[in-house]
């Protein structure tokens, strides 16, 4: 049995420990399977370990990895792998799979058969791309993988496959929806040749949760914390990725850019978007003609609404390579930033031409389609998002939003779910369940996402509104009370100049409630806050008149000034938490 794995152990010795103590050694090894990554014609997986290798100290002479020996099975087929490698390379894929039919070395026969699987692949996207356009669903289906399986599960069977043998048998097996079983070879192929990086990509595109990663049996080397870094990153486990990536950078990979692009877009997820700018401006100084992750990039000066950076890139990138998906994807973003729908979603149709798997692209399709308020293609774009990657959160909430529109909020109410357990500390995730909820009336259950949202910090400072309101409607006036108080003490706190419209009705509500409280002093101090504001100048100078004439006519100021501001004991038996606030002072308040 040991005999045609050999091949892949070789490599995977000195393998046995994670610890970064000795660079040279694993830059040997990085070097050693960049370039068995190349021969074979996985050039993703050969830059990386390329990418790596030069982020490490050159070898001196003496040091270099000496090239892999060749066995007589090798020497055999050297002619025709040779000439294969070379037809390989062109794209002519069954050209080579013809001339490497029956070489028994284990580098010709991945070659053959990786030739047969990239041949089905490039029709089965010419076939797409020509038929369907990217928004009917891809019936057309790779008609190689059948075959493939079954010889490569014989193979599998008799043990005769090597690292890169079992790499590829887990691919075919995953494009045929054989997720278990596919999750099964990558760790076995992780385990014989752990220096591959595509297994390990692989394996995080099939890890949905945290539980099941708790269950594989890894093999303990130093790639594994690589692998680590990245599923951490893919599960919005972003601190934990964070931490990963310090470490590997403090084990002596400071300059590799692959891990700088990792961190920004780690702080790109939890929306820490002025650090991720920062870093990714940092990575085009040190890698200017870098295309990877620039549509990342372009989302973020997106949200930032930074049409000239945005212009610039998309510029930039099209002299470098205007063909390449990222780069319709941020003239996509580009347009679109500049309210061209048609032409944003041309772009993005376009990407998708060129990789119909490429999951940004759909979703940001059914954004532009949204736009366009044509629901049923948004519909669709988010669909094909989600079946690439079912933890494409934006595309759960897409969906969300689209039947928000369609007026269907139990479809609304799954999809925002979804979305939430993928965000669970996204506060649009909690707002969006609890509208979802107050349509339907379940209204214990929207003030508690309501709550929630506030608590783990609203980005849109709109949860304690919305919570106001409802407690309003119930009739639970201290409450609302309360929350109007705490949303005016956050938005004045934070010194952001927001639209007034809410702040209006918070100091409309508090007004009155004073007023009905006999606080005159704070509901006059809240009814001069309402002068401010053109919508509320009117019922403002009105309630100041009352306050002055009852005052007048001598009605005193009620004393039992604590009353309206703690929340009675009752209420945490709704579920809403208590917190005791303090009188407001709104003598520092300025709108």
């Amino acid at each position: 049995v040991a005999g045609p794995r050999s091949g892949g152990m070789a490599a995977a010795a000195g393998l046995g420990s994670s610890d970064f103590s000795d660079l040279r050694e694993i830059k040997k090894q990085l070097l050693s399977v960049a370039e068995r990554s190349r021969e074979r014609g996985l050039q993703h997986s050969g830059k990386w370990a390329s990418e790596l290798a030069f982020a490490l100290d050159p070898l001196p002479l003496s040091e270099l990895p000496p090239p892999a020996a060749l066995t007589e099975e090798d020497a055999r087929d050297l002619d025709a792998y040779t000439l294969a490698k070379s037809y390989f390379d062109l794209k002519e894929y069954d050209r080579a799979a013809y001339f490497l039919r029956g070489c028994k070395s284990q580098k010709a026969y991945f070659l053959y058969m990786y030739s047969r699987y990239l041949s089905g692949e490039k029709k089965k996207d010419d076939e797409t791309v020509d038929s369907l356009g990217p928004l009917e669903k891809g019936q057309v289906k790779n008609e190689a993988l059948r075959e493939l399986r079954v010889e490569l599960s014989k193979k599998h069977k008799a043990r005769e496959l090597d690292g890169f043998g079992l790499y590829l048998y887990g691919v075919v097996l995953r494009k045929l929806d054989l997720v278990k079983e596919a999750i099964d070879v990558f760790v076995e192929a992780a385990h014989v040749l752990p220096l591959h990086w595509g297994a390990w990509l692989e394996l995080c595109n099939l890890i949905t949760d945290k539980e099941m990663l708790k269950f594989l049996s890894l093999p303990d080397t130093w790639m594994k914390e690589f692998f680590l870094a990245h599923i951490y990153t893919e599960l919005q486990l972003i601190e934990e990725a964070l931490q990963k990536y310090q470490s590997l950078i403090d084990a002596g990979f400071s300059k590799s850019t692959y891990i700088i692009s990792q961190i920004a877009v780690a702080y790109h997820n939890i929306r820490d978007i002025d650090k991720a700018l920062s870093i990714f401006n940092e990575l085009r100084k040190q890698d200017p003609y870098r295309i990877e992750n620039m549509d990342t990039f372009s989302n973020l000066l997106y949200v930032r609404s930074m049409k000239p950076e945005l212009s610039y890139l998309a510029h930039n990138l099209c002299e470098i390579d205007k063909y390449r998906v990222e780069t319709c994807c941020v003239i996509g973003n580009y347009y679109s930033l500049r309210s061209q729908h048609e032409k944003a979603a041309l772009y993005f149709q376009r990407a998708l031409k060129l990789n119909p798997r490429y999951l940004g692209a759909w979703t940001l399709m059914g954004h532009e389609y949204m736009e366009m308020k044509n629901t049923s293609a948004a519909i669709q774009a988010y669909r094909h998002a989600i079946e690439v990657n079912k933890r494409d959160y934006r595309a759960w909430y897409g969906l969300g939003q689209t039947y928000e529109i369609l007026k269907m909020p139990f479809y609304c109410l799954y999809y925002y779910r979804r979305a939430h357990q993928l965000r669970p500390n996204d506060s649009r995730m909690l707002v969006a369940l609890g509208e979802c909820y107050e349509k339907l009336n379940q209204l214990v259950e929207a003030k508690k996402c309501y709550w929630r949202a506030y608590a783990v910090g609203d980005v849109e400072k709109m949860a304690l509104v919305k919570l106001a309101k409802l407690h309003e409607q119930l009739n639970e006036s201290e409450q609302a009370a309360q929350c109007y108080i705490k949303y005016i003490q956050d938005i004045y706190s934070c010194g952001e100049i927001v639209e007034h419209l809410e702040v209006s009705t918070a100091f409309r509500y508090l007004a009155q409630y004073y007023f009905k409280c006999k606080l005159w002093d704070e509901a006059s101090a809240c009814a001069q806050k309402c002068c401010a504001f053109n919508d509320t100048r009117e019922e403002g100078k009105a309630l100041l008149r009352q306050i002055l004439q009852l005052r007048n006519q001598g009605e005193s100021s009620s004393t039992d000034i604590a009353a309206p501001f703690f929340l009675p004991a009752s209420l945490s038996a709704n579920n809403t938490p208590t917190r005791r606030v303090s009188p407001l002072n709104l003598s520092s308040v300025t709108p």
